[in-house]
């Protein structure tokens, strides 16, 4: 058992009692009461899942594991002169809880390397998609043709104890995040760039070695790095991270699960607003002559778009109260990497002047940038013209905290996720329609 694995099972010992004791000693205690309105709008605010991965707070942004991102990009053990961390440093975070030591996450990394291999049937479903198709759907399907791959599922049709489903769930979960770069890059490389007979280098990190199959120079692998990381989780009730987990409490691998959780990424309320924000820009931009207009200018067609009814994409947030954190370590990246892009130009000053706009138009709870307000102009800067591509980036970097999650899961023995529904008769009765 590698060291990680071994840090992993005592800490899943040391919790399962907790589990036990909240079901057996509080599992009657009212945690939150339910409103008609979270019931039919898609059970919004409830609380009603665990996880220990993360944690979206207000006023401090997205916690993992309780760390702030700034003190996870400043604690994380980072490359040579990279100022960006290791992706598996924060996998290590993620699992454990615990900030690992450079030994530890050199160790993680080998470990990793050595799963990279993609089976050669991968890449030939790859090639069977018409270069027309949607990158995403291959995403989803290259990661669903390796469920034959499936450690756990093996184990489970042979007789597995409920105690140990997690140990295979980690062995397909670090398979699978391994190669989930390499299935990406080998796409992009097919749909977009061309290039043929690029491999993983098995020298490079995870990010290090997502930019050279992509690629790209440097410093594209501290772009992949902080993409990663900053997509990494968003509490466990986002469609990404609760399909994931949907779908394996029924006990489907984590092949199916992810896959899975591609194809909620896939929709556009949630994992496709990052290149709506910058087709906005895009579009913002050739209305003003492809020329950086002044503050008043740009003060007038903000109130206009909101006086006609319409909305500033990538301002606002469901739960955020503050500008977010994850849009804030993209900011200074682009300050100091590209600080007079012309793109970048117009998102500073939408930083700078739409908050105040819409806090005097008084309709807006959060009227900070949220993270993709930034993140589709960093990839546009560095040759990742392809809009679609972007939801793949992001579905790498959310794998990290919805595998995370799963081994946990099976680890503590949640079981089914199934919520009861009631008949809209029920619900006129219960408020006294009828």
């Amino acid at each position: 058992m590698s060291k990680l694995k071994d840090k992993l099972n005592n800490k899943i010992e040391a919790h399962r009692p907790r589990i036990k004791k909240l079901l057996s000693d509080h599992g009657e205690t009212v945690v939150t009461d339910v409103t008609v309105q979270q019931i039919i709008g898609g059970m919004r605010g409830i609380k009603s899942l665990v996880t220990d991965i993360s944690y979206l707070d207000p006023y401090e942004g997205i916690r993992y594991r309780g760390f702030t991102l700034e003190e996870v990009f400043n604690q994380l053990p980072k490359p040579p002169n990279a100022k960006m961390p290791y992706v598996e440093g924060l996998f290590y975070l993620l699992l454990t809880g615990d900030i690992p030591t450079q030994d530890e996450v050199n160790e993680l990394i080998y470990d990793c390397v050595n799963r990279r291999q993609l089976p050669k049937y991968v890449y030939e479903v790859i090639d069977a998609f018409p270069n027309n198709s949607h990158p995403m759907v291959i995403l989803s399907a290259a990661v669903m043709s390796m469920q034959r791959e499936s450690i756990f599922n093996l184990k489970y049709q042979r007789g597995l104890n409920k105690l140990d489903y997690w140990e295979s769930t980690y062995e397909d979960a670090l398979n699978l995040i391994s190669k989930m770069p390499v299935i990406s890059a080998y796409i992009y490389n097919k749909l977009y760039s061309k290039r043929t007979g690029i491999y993983q280098d098995p020298t490079l990190d995870f990010g290090g070695n997502f930019a050279y199959m992509m690629g790209m120079d440097s410093p594209y692998d501290e772009v992949s790095r902080m993409y990663f990381i900053l997509h990494a989780d968003h509490e466990g009730g986002n469609v990404s991270a609760h399909t994931g987990h949907l779908i394996a409490s029924s006990l489907s691998d984590v092949y199916y699960a992810t896959s899975g959780m591609i194809n909620g990424l896939a929709g556009p309320l949630h994992g496709l607003a990052n290149q709506e924000v910058l087709r906005w820009i895009q579009d913002l931009r050739s209305k003003m002559g492809d020329k950086v207009p002044s503050e008043e200018i740009m003060k007038k067609f903000v109130w206009d778009t909101l006086e006609g009814g319409q909305v500033v994409p990538g301002f606002g947030h469901a739960v955020l109260r503050k500008t977010d954190p994850r849009y804030q370590i993209q900011r200074e990246f682009c300050l100091e990497n590209f600080p007079d892009d012309d793109l970048f130009k117009y998102v500073d000053m939408l930083y700078r002047i739409v908050p105040p706009i819409l806090q005097e138009q008084g309709k807006a709870k959060n009227p900070w940038p949220n993270v993709d307000a930034q993140s589709g102009v960093v990839q546009w800067y560095y040759g990742v013209t392809q809009y679609d591509f972007y939801t793949v980036l992001f579905s790498i970097g959310r794998a990290l905290g919805v595998l995370s999650n799963i081994i946990w899961d099976r680890a503590l023995g949640f079981p089914l996720e199934r919520p009861k529904s009631i008949t809209t008769d029920m619900l006129e009765q219960i408020v006294g329609i009828k």
